[in-house]
């Protein structure tokens, strides 16, 4: 019972000769230490408030602008030209204070209005700089003199030491597409894939499309992209993700994977330690906007929105759409309101089929990672049995999304349920103890494949799918990441990741005997068990949503894949993008896997606009298939039909960062037809397409804070997600330094045509193909129209 006594803050006991009053000092302590965590907290945060909203000026210009103007009143010089005496001073008394005072006072409001304008100024200036994008269609290596000065303007205008938020008011709007171009590129990128009746019957309904119904769908865009700040992101996310009716496992959300070859300790509860202490810095800065803004080419800022809602977020189950919250109070069957909460100091633990709450700060302070480690050591240690209902209650998450709603509002918004509930969806995110060993082993051969599956999925009832991200700690040290999809894109949260891996392998390190270093305090209270009344009925429902969580998890077929023959490093002296080369790789691939060619998603950021999200690149052109057949039945150049797709792979992927995709636009157009109840035989057809081969890059060295070329073992093995369509593939793929690529690759079991152990073996020959063609005695070669097959080990020309 010693716990429970230091539990008790103050007693009181009346007396027949008063009130005995015994107040602990060690409470007494945290709470000033805590009100004075939480001033400090809020003057930083406003300090930094301040900073990024005058940014790129900086708060001390105001005082110089003001010295300027004072200064002018006694060299009996008038710079606001009669502005002061004419507009200021008779709006100031003048029976209460002197000329001179009204002159000051007067020369103090026109500088603040001069300095605000000037800010302005700056800041529309550097907003006309940032929508020029003409640098990114130039030629890599290759910086015209007009993009040089465009560059040296943008350093100048953007000040110095910028914070996360700096550039949010100086990012363009996102802009909207001409319909003309966006039904051009459309039909252009399915012209591969169609025969010619099915392509003239498409391009008939393109036509009719363009000039019946498109302009008035195009005014309402049009009007929303100059009333919003994206005309695009908002619908992208209720449509796409919030009003989905589908479990959001493996259909939706995606994977981080742990270092790939390094494990820093083997101690489960030590790694958990560092990585939530290191989180709990990362948060701290982000709340404060310390972080420093990415940047292209280290100098062209990107929006910094998503990242405000990292932790403290949970996707909140409706009946009719979904609404995130940080914190959600159910009133009616239908209604919810939604209530922002910028922290929250606890997080919740699940170990073999228990919840546990955990305290992040003492004291005004977060628990340091020895601290962090004894609490979830005593989680580990706890034999307590789960109550009934509670093992696979997080199955819910993992289910349909409407039954979820509905068991919700029925069992748990009222009573223990809700303050359980309430526990988990306000944490600042969701810990797994889990209780099997996982990660790369070059020893497995299938390794890479459960340690996916195992993030991706687990048990089904052992994540909280519905939390902004879920860190998964295994026995043997290893970590992993499984994030919601919503709130965020994967390179928001690979940012963070970056962060944890540097902080915990080199800034917060461990003992000889791999515990956390610092001393162990055994005076912290223990982690509080959540607890749970689950009726019978309720107990059904979290059953049914197990098994249809579990149908989908067995159906998954992943096959991870580290491609070493060759990476970055050689692409790059074939003097190609390394995107391209691996994405024609997989069209070449996907045809000899499949026999056909398919409608290819590859995911491109538009981040260099305000709110920006995510845009389809359609890989599968008309230069790659001729590239692929080319290589399929030899009969001219290869090399140069390989550099011709490359080049228009590569101005797809430009077109889509720059705002002139085509997917979003086609998208928005449908969403604004369905509003105004037009319907649309074109826009209807184009948005069931299914995309039967989905591929994303994962970003690295987003940050900088780990030397790969110095520290080659300290690689990420980047993530991955599950496929999209029933019959087709998701692909994943990570360049990592200079000689390896790997590759996550999805599929489902159930489809008779797919294989994901066979389509990787396909990409990895694709890739040694690709490689051959840059052989010198190719090349020459084929200068001269001549074919060089490698057949047997022997050389026919």
């Amino acid at each position: 019972m010693a716990e429970a006594h230091q539990a008790v803050g103050f007693q009181f006991t009346v007396r027949p000769d008063g009130v005995d009053l015994k107040l602990s000092q060690d409470v007494i302590k945290n709470i000033y230490l805590s009100g004075v965590t939480a001033w400090k907290k809020k003057a930083i945060q406003f300090k930094n408030g301040v900073l990024a909203g005058v940014y790129p000026a900086c708060p001390s210009s105001w005082l110089i602008v003001v010295i300027a103007m004072m200064s002018s009143l006694y060299i009996r010089v008038d710079p606001s030209l009669g502005m002061i005496d004419g507009s200021v001073v008779p709006f100031l008394s003048r029976d209460c204070m002197s000329v001179q005072t009204r002159a000051v006072l007067s020369a103090i409001l026109f500088a603040t209005g001069l300095w605000l304008f000037l800010i302005y100024l700056l800041r529309y200036t550097l907003k006309a700089l940032l929508s020029y994008h003409g640098w990114i269609f130039e030629s890599h290596g290759r910086m015209s003199t007009s993009t040089k000065v465009w560059l040296s303007l943008v350093k100048m205008f953007s000040g110095r030491r910028p914070l996360l938020f700096s550039f949010q008011a100086s990012l363009p709007r996102l802009p909207v597409p001409r319909v003309d171009d966006t039904i051009r590129r459309y039909l252009e990128s399915v012209h591969p894939l169609l025969d010619s009746d099915q392509y003239d019957q498409m391009e008939v309904l393109a036509n009719d499309f363009k000039n019946s119904k498109a302009a008035q769908l195009q005014r309402f865009l049009i009007l929303k992209s100059y009333w919003a700040t994206n005309y695009v992101s908002d619908w992208w996310e209720e449509y796409i993700y919030l009003r989905g009716r589908s479990p959001i496992m493996v259909n939706s959300n995606f994977y981080i994977m742990d270092l790939l070859y390094v494990t820093p300790t083997h101690r489960q509860a030590a790694r958990a330690g560092n990585v939530v202490h290191a989180m709990l810095q990362y948060r701290r800065k982000l709340e404060r906007g310390e972080h420093a803004p990415m940047r292209a080419l280290g100098t062209v800022p990107m929006c910094s929105t998503q990242m405000e809602r990292m932790f403290n977020t949970t996707r909140i189950p409706g009946i009719e759409t979904v609404v995130r919250a940080l914190l959600t109070k159910l009133l009616t069957f239908n209604l919810y309101i939604v209530q922002h909460l910028a922290d929250r100091k606890h997080l919740v633990v699940y170990h073999k089929g228990r919840f546990f709450k955990v305290w992040l700060y003492t004291g005004g302070r977060h628990l340091l990672p020895s601290e962090l480690e004894t609490q979830f050591q005593r989680i580990l240690n706890d034999n307590s049995e789960p109550q009934p209902g509670e093992l696979k209650l997080a199955a819910l998450t993992a289910g349909h999304r409407v039954p979820w709603a509905r068991t919700r509002i029925k069992h748990f918004s009222h009573g223990v349920n809700k303050v359980s509930l309430d526990a988990i969806e306000s944490a600042a995110f969701f810990l797994t103890l889990d209780d099997e060993p996982q990660g790369y082993d070059p020893a497995k051969t299938n390794s890479l494949d459960s340690y996916a599956k195992s993030l991706l999925h687990g048990k089904c009832y052992d994540r909280w799918f519905d939390k902004s991200f879920t860190l998964i700690s295994y026995p043997n040290g290893k970590i992993g990441i499984n994030a919601e999809h919503s709130w965020a894109d994967a390179p928001i949260v690979g940012h963070m990741w970056e962060y944890i891996l540097a902080t915990d392998c080199f800034h917060l390190g461990y003992t000889e005997e791999g515990h956390c270093k610092g001393d162990e305090n055994k005076g912290l209270p223990y982690p509080t068990r959540l607890q749970w009344q689950i009726t019978k009925e309720c107990q059904d429902a979290i059953g049914t949503s197990y098994l249809w969580a579990k149908q989908i998890a067995d159906d998954v077929d992943f096959h991870g894949y580290l491609f070493t023959e060759f990476g970055k490093g050689l692409i790059k002296k074939c003097r190609t993008s390394p995107d391209a080369f691996i994405q024609l790789a997989l069209q070449l691939a996907q045809f000899r896997d499949q026999g056909v060619f398919c409608l290819t998603y590859e995911s491109s950021m538009t981040r260099m606009f305000r709110d920006g999200r995510t845009e389809t690149v359609r890989s599968c052109t008309s230069e790659a298939v001729a590239f692929v057949r080319a290589m399929e039945d030899p009969s001219g150049t290869r090399l140069a039909l390989f550099r011709n797709a490359a080049d228009k792979h590569q101005n797809m992927y430009r077109l889509a960062m720059t705002g002139s995709g085509i997917d979003r636009h086609l998208f928005c157009l449908y969403i604004v037809s369905k509003y105004l109840g037009i319907d649309s035989q074109f826009l209807e057809k184009v948005l069931s397409e299914p995309w039967r081969l989905s591929t994303s890059q994962t970003p690295q060295q987003q940050l900088n804070l780990i030397d790969i070329n110095k520290f080659p073992k300290y690689v990420g093995a980047g993530g991955g997600f599950g496929p999209v369509a029933d019959d087709g593939y998701g692909v994943s793929y990570i360049i990592i330094g200079e000689d390896l690529i790997t590759f996550h690759i999805s599929s489902k079991f159930s489809s008779p045509d797919t294989d994901s152990y066979r389509f990787g073996q396909h990409i990895q020959r694709a890739m040694l193909d690709i490689k051959r063609l840059f052989m010198p005695e190719n090349d020459k070669l084929e200068q001269h129209g001549e074919f060089v097959q490698l057949k047997n080990g022997k050389k026919h020309i």
